[in-house]
């Protein structure tokens, strides 16, 4: 992986974490989400009519890509109302890469040094480190079977996605057709459950919500080009390094608890980038 591309995927880490931050910091997480995926559908629209429609080859990889992407947003919109952000947030990413990391040495053709993998599983335990306090700490843990079913939400549409966006011819074209589509479906359930009242009157949360949406598809973009260079599971362990920006996030935004733990776990995390990188 190219120094440019390493740098890009931690910005794209960055940009996630702090969409994340975004949607946790409003008082109701599913308009939140709703309010996402009206952004994400109307970005999704531009991209479309700006780049190439995706080959044929990768339309049933963006289909399996929409439904996991569904599954990913439902359960973290359920686990953020039953915990803080620095302990969802690192259980629902944690686990993703483990999986992306077997299922890509089983079958995918990605090269992966041995070096690289011991980065990968690092990062995985620095993840599950972080989260420990739901158990240590007494926290709600209502939130570990919603949070562990988006990370399986997030391990299946990265690996749909790194094969879909290979297979299409354009990238961005993917993106765009991905975008729009789960927009669509998220945007017509939370309207089916609430109706209108699911869509807010203040100006400041739509604001928030399209801002959240345009971080989002930013962080995306960047981490499916990059694995159409790189292999998928390097990509989608380096993306969770957005964990680190979320618990400072957490710590400094929304007063959540900063102890040695936390510390330990981010010094595991940074040690597994170093080990991805070298």
């Amino acid at each position: 992986m190219s120094v440019f591309v390493f740098a890009a995927v931690l910005f794209a880490a960055l940009l996630h974490a702090s969409w994340n931050a975004i949607v946790k910091f409003g008082d109701d997480k599913f308009q939140g989400m709703v309010l996402l995926s009206i952004a994400h559908g109307v970005i999704g629209l531009m991209m479309i009519a700006a780049f190439p429609i995706p080959a044929r080859e990768s339309w049933p990889l963006l289909a399996g890509s929409v439904l996991f992407h569904l599954i990913y947003k439902s359960f973290l919109t359920i686990a953020y109302t039953r915990g803080d952000l620095s302990r969802v947030y690192p259980i629902a990413r944690g686990t993703a890469p483990m999986i992306v990391l077997v299922v890509s040495l089983m079958i995918l053709s990605d090269v992966v040094t041995g070096s690289q993998i011991f980065g990968i599983l690092l990062v995985g335990l620095g993840i599950v480190l972080m989260a420990r306090g739901v158990f240590a700490h007494g926290e709600e843990r209502a939130l570990i079977p919603y949070a562990l079913l988006a990370a399986v939400g997030t391990a299946g549409y990265s690996l749909f996605d790194g094969l879909g966006a290979r297979a299409s011819g354009s990238a961005s074209g993917y993106v765009g057709w991905l975008f729009f589509l789960d927009a669509f479906l998220f945007t017509a359930g939370g309207l089916a459950l609430r109706g209108r009242a699911v869509l807010p009157k203040s100006t400041r949360i739509w604001t928030l919500g399209m801002i959240a949406g345009a971080f989002s598809v930013g962080a995306y973009w960047i981490a499916v080009w990059a694995m159409t260079i790189a292999p998928i599971a390097l990509v989608t362990a380096l993306r969770e390094v957005s964990v680190l920006f979320a618990v400072f996030i957490g710590v400094l935004f929304f007063k959540d608890k900063a102890d040695t733990g936390k510390l330990i776990a981010a010094l595991v995390i940074v040690a597994g980038v170093i080990a991805i990188r070298i």
